[in-house]
């Protein structure tokens, strides 16, 4: 969610090969992962985490109201929109943003006394928080999700049914800005097939991650077809 800034040291795990601790320092690693809604960004978290059960998820504030299966404390911290301007105003958050008009929120205290533990720690959170996690902590590895198409994502938005009709096809308008950030990300990976997309998350994690580097051949193509359909 001692300031995480100067504290949380490492190697970050892009060289080819198993990820090796800092012998200077035993404390864990961020991941900051982010993504447009539907992009099956929670999806391959928690096949991620059911692997992985060492890793930390770190769960954020949020003011919007709760849906039907989600439970406070394990799905988001729920809470009132005063009480998280207040936690802004007293600087309890590494990153914080306005999303649909709800306000989310990582508390600092979460990300520095699980890596102070020596726990890897995931964000899964916005562009814009990546943003901010990025400007204060720089060592944070981060990692953009995206769909293989605009049909696919509507598809998927549509299947979830957690949106009415009208907030689907604002969240549509709106991944095309989140999508534009993808060069602003360290590694990208593409959700085409899920396994596949988990394996490469995986690689990430073992540092074994080059063929999902943002810079690699041919991405960009794909990303200028999510962004102009007409290309």
């Amino acid at each position: 969610m001692t300031s995480a800034k100067e504290a949380i040291k490492g190697t970050l795990p892009f060289s080819e090969g198993k990820r090796e601790a800092s012998p200077l320092s035993s404390r864990g690693h961020l991941y900051v992962i982010a993504a447009p809604s539907g992009a099956g960004k929670t999806s391959l978290l928690q096949a991620l985490l059911q692997r992985r059960p060492a890793l930390s998820f770190s769960v954020s504030c949020t003011t919007r109201a709760p849906r039907s299966h989600e439970q406070d404390g394990r799905d988001y911290h729920f809470v009132s929109r005063s009480e998280f301007e207040r936690l802004i105003q007293a600087g309890e958050f590494i990153e914080h943003a306005d999303v649909f008009g709800n306000l989310y929120g990582t508390r600092l205290a979460t990300v520095d006394s699980t890596l102070a533990e020596g726990r890897d720690l995931i964000l899964e959170i916005d562009w814009q928080g990546a943003n901010q996690v990025r400007n204060r902590l720089p060592e944070a590895v981060q990692i953009f999700i995206l769909p293989p198409s605009r049909a696919e994502l509507e598809a998927r938005l549509r299947k979830r049914a957690t949106d009415s009709p009208k907030a689907i096809v604002r969240r549509l308008a709106e991944s095309v800005g989140e999508m534009s950030h993808w060069r602003e990300f360290d590694f990208v990976v593409v959700n085409r097939d899920f396994d596949q997309a988990l394996a490469e998350l995986e690689a990430i994690f073992d540092g074994r991650g080059q063929a999902s580097r943002q810079d690699r051949p041919g991405l960009a193509e794909l990303v200028n077809q999510l962004l102009n359909p007409a290309v």
